[in-house]
């Protein structure tokens, strides 16, 4: 099962609330593929682990990418279109799992993803 992120939301100023659901579920979704994604790519270098310093570089590359899933998945106002677009942008995340979202905020998105 995927964890979720939900102790981390706040309310979207200015979002009506069947916007914010879209939005928390989708940013869910996407949080639950980066997860997978690590997972997978963790599984492939533990396997190539030969010695004391690749267990110290999986170590480094554990840390850096939980530094980076932390900031990439918090979840407030600012910047959440940037976030939403670079989910898209990176294939976690589809404009299609973003229906519900006002239509300007759709295609500032999707202009950004391009990018």
């Amino acid at each position: 099962m995927v964890e979720t992120m939900r102790e981390g939301w706040t309310e979207l100023e200015g979002w009506t609330d069947p916007e914010q659901s879209v939005a928390k579920e989708a940013f869910e979704r996407a949080y639950g593929r980066a997860v997978e994604r690590l997972v997978t790519a963790l599984r492939d270098r533990a396997a190539a682990l030969h010695s004391a310093e690749s267990v110290w570089q999986l170590h480094d590359y554990l840390s850096i990418e939980r530094h980076t899933m932390e900031g990439r998945f918090d979840f407030r106002l600012d910047g959440i279109l940037f976030v939403f677009a670079s989910l898209v942008k990176d294939d976690l995340l589809t404009i299609d799992e973003l229906a519900g979202l006002d239509a300007e905020k759709l295609a500032k998105i999707a202009a950004m993803s391009r990018f």
